[in-house]
């Protein structure tokens, strides 16, 4: 397996990781179920959602670097 291939190996698993982060995020409005509190009885711990907004990035910058430097074709096979 020569870097190339590692290189696509870890954008693929950065572009299903982060769907399926942006997928468990909870939505941030509240939209009609606000208006009785219902929204407030199924939110996350406040650290959880932090931890998902960190990784949720850095996920990010990963599949975004990683995008860069394959369609630049800065490494040759």
């Amino acid at each position: 397996m020569n870097l190339i291939n590692v290189i696509k190996v870890l954008w693929m698993f950065s572009a299903v990781g982060l769907s399926v982060l942006v997928l468990l995020h909870s939505p941030k409005g509240d939209g009609l179920g606000g208006l009785g509190g219902q929204a407030q009885l199924f939110t996350s711990t406040k650290s959880a959602e932090v931890t998902l907004n960190r990784v949720t990035w850095t996920l990010f910058v990963m599949f975004m670097g990683l995008t860069i430097v394959l369609s630049a074709g800065w490494l040759k096979a």
